[in-house]
């Protein structure tokens, strides 16, 4: 049986890379960014030149405070764009389905987007002390507490004490509405 012939090759090394510093023969051993726009482009240079380029190095160079605070801001998202999470319809305005109903109806995405979210018990309370319905908006509340203020304020009704419970109970049912976040 004839024995397998093995066939060794051999390549030359490469050559060593040069330092990139016009006076420099050495090898370039350590790379270094070519400018802050061409961060995938390197310099190649000895450990000396390297040192001093590093030293001399300034990624921040020609911008403003403003430009530096938000390019720093958008490092944290890997400069791509952000936005409050249900601002946005989600990925090229896509809804998905909830078909396990994990989300709720109030979900920003939600599969019915004109289905009002379900509102508990005190915060149907505060719109009834308010006289409003369960569809109004904030502006709606502000409103209609102006005109309810106005009208049972206890300096405008002569100290009365049923106007001045009222007065504490639309209160209360304002800054309810305002701080739950269910408006």
């Amino acid at each position: 049986m004839p024995r397998p012939v093995h066939f060794t090759r051999r390549c030359a090394e490469p050559e060593p890379r040069r330092c990139d510093h016009p006076e420099c023969g050495s090898e370039g051993a350590y790379r270094a960014p070519k400018s802050r726009d061409e961060l995938h482009g390197h310099y190649w240079f000895c450990l000396d030149h390297v040192r001093a380029y590093n030293a001399a190095w300034d990624f921040f160079a020609g911008m403003d405070q403003c430009d530096i605070e938000f390019y720093q801001h958008s490092v944290a998202t890997w400069h791509r764009p952000t936005w409050r999470l249900g601002d946005k319809l989600g990925p090229a305005g896509l809804r998905f389905g909830d078909a396990f109903g994990i989300f709720g109806a109030g979900a920003p995405f939600a599969e019915n987007p004109d289905t009002a979210p379900e509102i508990g018990a005190p915060t149907r309370k505060a719109l009834a002390m308010l006289d409003l319905d369960p569809a109004a908006t904030v502006n709606d509340v502000k409103a209609r507490y102006k005109t309810l203020a106005k009208r049972f304020h206890p300096d405008a009704n002569g100290g009365s004490r049923e106007s001045e419970e009222r007065f504490k109970t639309i209160n209360q049912a304002y800054s309810y509405l305002l701080n739950c976040g269910s408006m």
